[in-house]
C-alpha cells in the first residue's frame, strides 16, 4: 500500500503570467546548468560542507535564481523544516546550511537533483513501507545525536505556495529523542511558476523555470523550538507550523 499526501494544488494554480526570457536564454542556462552538474559529480570527494552548497548556489544562479535570506542560521545538529513548494526547495536548503535532506525515495531517481541530494547524506522515505517509517525517524535521529543538521519538508508533498498541508509529526519525534533544536524555515517564491505540482515533470519545471526573465526565492529561519522531555510530536508539529505564520505560505514580495 503507497503512502502518498495529497495536494490539492494542480496546474491551474499558476497564472502563467510571467516575463519570459530573452529567446535562447533558456536553453543556454540549460546547457550551462548541465555542465555545473557534471564539473560538480565529477568532485564528488570535495562536494561537502561549503563545497556543496556552492554547487547549489550556482545551480539557482544559473537558472536565474536569486536567493535572499534572512532569519538566524541554524545550528549544527538543528532539525530544519520547511513548508513544500518544489523542488528547487533542494537547492535553497542545500544553499543554506549543510545539512542532510530527507526526502521521498522518488527524489533519489531524479537527474541530476537526485544525486545532489545524496551528495548531501540524503535519508529517504519509501512511502510505498508505511513499516520503515520508525527506521528512518531513528536514521535522523541518530544524525541529529551526531551533530548533523537534519532538513526536511513535514507537508509530504508539494503545494503551490499560496496554499498549505499540514505539518506531519513523525519526524518531529526524532527531535525529541535527540533533544534537538527545530528550526522552522519559509520558502516563498515571487511567482506560481515554480510550484511543481499537477501534472508536472522534473524535465516541464525545469524547462518552465528555465524559461523565466527572473525568479527570487526568499527563505526565513525562525528562531528555534527546543523540545521539552514531555514533548508531544503532534503538538511540536502544530507549534512550529504556526510559528511560520500565514507569510510562511505567501509569494516572496
Amino acid at each position: 500500500m503507497m503512502w502518498q499526501p495529497v495536494s490539492g494544488c494542480g496546474d491551474q494554480c499558476r497564472d502563467d503570467a510571467d516575463a519570459r526570457a530573452p529567446r535562447g536564454l533558456a536553453g543556454l542556462r540549460m546547457v550551462t546548468l548541465a555542465g555545473v552538474l557534471l564539473g560538480g559529480f565529477l568532485l564528488v570527494p570535495l562536494l561537502r560542507g561549503a563545497a556543496l552548497r556552492g554547487l547549489a548556489r550556482t545551480m539557482l544562479a544559473v537558472l536565474g535564481i536569486k536567493l535572499v535570506r534572512r532569519g538566524p542560521a541554524p545550528r549544527r545538529g538543528s532539525l530544519l523544516v520547511a513548508n513544500h513548494v518544489s523542488w528547487l526547495d533542494i537547492l535553497v536548503l542545500l544553499s543554506v546550511a549543510p545539512v542532510r535532506l530527507v526526502a521521498k525515495g522518488e527524489v533519489g531517481a531524479w537527474p541530476g537533483i537526485g544525486a545532489l541530494a545524496g551528495l548531501s547524506g540524503a535519508i529517504f522515505i519509501d512511502r510505498s513501507r508505511p513499516k520503515t517509517l520508525p527506521a528512518t525517524v531513528a536514521e535522523v535521529t541518530s544524525a541529529l545525536r551526531s551533530g548533523r543538521t537534519v532538513a526536511a519538508f513535514p507537508e509530504g508533498t508539494t503545494f503551490c505556495g499560496a496554499s498549505q498541508g499540514r505539518f506531519r509529526p513523525a519526524l518531529f519525534q526524532a527531535a525529541i529523542d535527540a533533544k534537538a533544536p527545530v528550526v522552522p524555515a519559509s520558502i516563498g517564491y515571487d511567482t506560481t511558476a515554480a510550484a511543481f505540482i499537477g501534472g508536472d515533470t522534473l524535465w516541464d519545471s525545469v524547462r518552465r523555470v528555465a524559461a523565466l526573465r527572473s525568479l527570487t526565492v526568499t527563505v526565513v529561519t525562525a528562531p528555534a523550538l527546543r523540545p521539552g522531555d514531555d514533548a508531544d510530536r503532534r503538538m511540536l508539529a502544530r507549534a512550529v507550523q504556526s510559528s511560520l505564520g500565514p507569510s510562511g505560505y505567501r509569494l516572496a514580495a
